[in-house]
Order: structure tokens, then C-alpha cells, then sequence
């Protein structure tokens, strides 16, 4: 983490006075350059001179900053890691990956060098590192949280979101920057989508499956679902088709002028999406209409799904590549549920294995953020 050098001012009050925030190096801060963890992009990023829009709303509320951190290159990643930069410290396992694209951020709180930090979240990219970190992340209801002023991936599947370790902190800078509900769960009701759940590794099942008891202790019984429309590979090549295409248009013409040296896994994945064709991204989006009336129906106001953020804990950081993409392709199953749909997950350290954490996760309806954090703050209160 870049601690600051150029002062960047706050409020004098506010409900985050006497609390610091990081913010990933997507986000612009007035004083700092944003790179985007990219080394030419930083080079011709110049100075900024204005906050983003979510920055400006921490400090007007009285957090402090203290600094910019660490993103995955051009946020398309998953793992942690930046050819560039290097892979943040995982501060609830340090011999494993923190996970990413903001990786940083996670690690700056899972240190304890920042009380809550901002992310964004396409694939991911809060969910992964919140699990990986033993975190609460939350990823917003799409569109919900301004993203004026944050270098953008995927636009249609891009949001912001923050970390933070403890719940009612969580729960206060959601307060923030949130607003209000405009679909509060009145009776919530507990969904188990089965399909879901069988995504989890042998080793990582029995620890999580016991996670559900006290959730169920405040829901109730559980209503068994299939989240799944058509198949897994269906949810998830309309997923990659969307993101590659959009990432192309966010950064293709930097690329291809540039031609700049991209990492591992992030160079095959923009080599990808300039392939997606215009037909192939009109049938995912297409195929994403479908999916939100779909998982629509399963929810209606009050309906929330229950399970696993990822497939097993973080991986170490001595995994190479190749297991990597796998553990990244397997993700992808459980994190585009939410990146397809537009709803808000957040991802809760309710389990651990082997003393490693892994997140479980609550989704409900868009526009149910605060409603999310409500319930979590039940289910994290001693």
C-alpha cells in the first residue's frame, strides 16, 4: 500500500469520523495518479485533480485516507497476484493468495492498515478477496453506488464495493454510501440452491455445510432451489462473452497502441475478448435478460439464496498458473449468479478450514443492500 504523500483532506465530522480508509488504484484521488495496476497506464495517468465520487463521500463523512493500493492488472484477474506490482499480503494466511482484482484493498484491511477499504467487483473481485481474507465484502445492487471517477473493466457488470472486518463498522460506512433501501426485506426467506453448493471441494464441504446452523436458527427451514439456468457452462461463457467484450472496449485501444507487457492470465484474457464478436455478446446478453427473470422468480422481495462464496479457501501462493485458471474457472460458476443478475451478495467469515477462512455468502433482490448487512449483523453478533 502507497501511503500518502500529497494531504488529502477530510470533514471534521461526519458518522466515519475517527475511522481510515484505502482506496484500490482504480479510483481516483485528488494529489495521486491512477494506474489501474498497470505500469504505462500509470505512467500516462498524470496527476489527478479531482476525488471519485465514492472517495469524496468517505471523506465528507469523516474518514481519513491513507492511501492507494494494489489492484490485479486492469482488474481482470481473480488470484492476487500483479506481474508489476507484486501479490499483497494475505493478513489472515500469509502463505496464500489474497485474491483479487482488489487485492490490496483486502489485504490492507486484513493487516489492520486500514479500517475499511473500497474495491470494485465485475467477477468477483470484492466476493473473492473477502473470502480469500477472512473479510466482509459486499458487492452493491448494479448501478447502485456511483462509479464517477473509477477506471472502468466491464462496465455493465462493474461495481464498487468495500471491506471491512468488523460488522457494525461495515454496516456504518454502508449507511454512507448506500442510502436507502428501495427493496428491504420484511420477512426474509432462507434459500438453499443446491446446484450451488455441490460446486464446493470435498475438503471445504463439511466446515461450510456446518456454517448454515446459526443462519438457520434466525431464517428457518430452508426452501431447496436451482439457481442454474440451463446449464453451468451457459451461465458462465455469457458471462466471460459480456465482460470480454466490454473489457476490450474499455481497454482495447490503450493495448493495441501500447502495446504493453501484460501479466500472466491477464494477457490470454484480453487475447480473448478481442474475439468476442458483436453476435456472440448480443446472445449472452440475451441469455443474461432470461437469467434475471429466472433468478426473479426464485427470489421475489424476500427471498435469499445461502452459499458458499468460493470453492475452497485461498489457494497458496506457490500454486502455479495453470491450477490457478482452473480454481479461477471454477469460481466463476458461483460468482456470476450475482454478475448476471444485478443483485447485491455479500460474502460473511463465518467459516474456516484448517485455520484458513472461507467465505459464505447471503444474495437477495436488487436494491436489498442494507437488508443484507441487516441480517448479517444477526448472524456475526456474539
Amino acid at each position: 500500500m502507497a501511503y500518502p504523500d500529497a494531504p488529502v483532506g477530510r470533514s471534521n465530522s461526519g458518522d466515519l469520523l475517527g475511522l481510515s480508509f484505502a482506496v484500490k488504484d482504480l479510483f481516483d484521488v485528488a494529489g495521486y495518479p491512477t494506474s489501474g495496476g498497470q505500469p504505462i497506464l500509470l505512467a500516462a495517468s498524470g496527476i489527478k485533480t479531482q476525488h471519485a465520487r465514492l472517495v469524496a463521500q468517505a471523506l465528507a463523512a469523516g474518514a481519513a485516507f491513507v492511501g492507494k493500493t494494489v489492484t490485479d492488472e486492469l482488474a481482470f484477474s481473480l488470484n492476487g497476484s500483479n506481474a508489476h506490482f507484486g501479490a499483497p499480503i494475505n493478513g489472515a494466511a500469509p502463505n496464500r493468495l489474497s485474491g483479487g482484482s482488489s487485492s490490496g484493498s483486502a489485504s490492507a484491511v486484513s493487516l489492520g492498515c486500514a479500517d475499511f477499504a473500497l474495491g470494485t467487483d465485475t467477477g468477483g473481485s470484492v466476493r473473492a478477496p473477502a473470502s480469500h481474507c477472512g473479510l466482509i465484502g459486499l458487492r452493491p445492487t448494479h448501478g447502485r453506488l456511483s462509479s464517477v471517477g473509477c477506471l472502468p473493466l466491464a462496465p455493465s457488470l462493474d461495481v464498487p464495493g468495500w471491506f471491512a472486518k468488523d460488522i457494525e463498522l461495515f454496516a456504518a460506512v454502508g449507511r454512507v454510501l448506500l442510502g436507502a433501501d428501495t427493496q428491504a426485506l420484511r420477512h426474509p426467506r432462507m434459500l438453499m440452491p443446491t446446484d450451488l453448493w455441490e460446486l464446493l471441494t470435498v475438503e471445504a464441504a463439511p466446515s461450510a455445510r456446518a456454517a448454515l446452523k446459526p443462519i438457520q436458527q434466525h431464517l428457518g427451514g430452508a426452501q431447496s432451489v436451482e439457481v442454474v439456468l440451463e446449464n453451468f457452462d451457459a451461465m458462465t461463457l455469457s458471462f466471460r462473452r459480456i465482460q470480454g467484450r466490454e473489457a476490450w472496449e474499455s481497454h482495447g485501444d490503450f493495448i493495441e497502441r501500447y502495446s504493453p507487457v501484460l501479466g500472466p492470465g491477464v494477457a490470454e484474457r484480453f487475447a480473448y475478448s478481442k474475439t468476442v464478436t458483436l453476435d456472440d455478446v448480443n446472445a449472452a446478453r440475451s441469455f443474461r435478460e432470461k437469467f434475471v427473470a429466472h433468478l426473479d422468480s426464485l427470489l421475489g422481495t424476500d427471498g435469499v439464496l445461502i452459499f458458499p462464496t468460493m470453492p475452497d479457501c485461498a489457494p497458496l501462493r506457490s500454486t502455479p498458473e495453470s491450477s490457478l485458471e482452473d480454481y479461477r474457472s471454477r469460481s466463476l460458476k458461483l460468482l456470476c449468479v450475482a454478475g448476471l443478475s444485478g443483485c447485491p451478495q455479500i460474502s460473511l467469515p463465518l467459516v474456516t478450514r484448517a485455520g484458513v477462512p472461507l467465505g459464505i455468502s447471503i444474495l437477495g433482490p436488487r436494491g436489498s443492500d442494507q437488508s443484507l448487512i441487516a441480517l448479517a449483523q444477526q448472524f456475526m453478533r456474539p
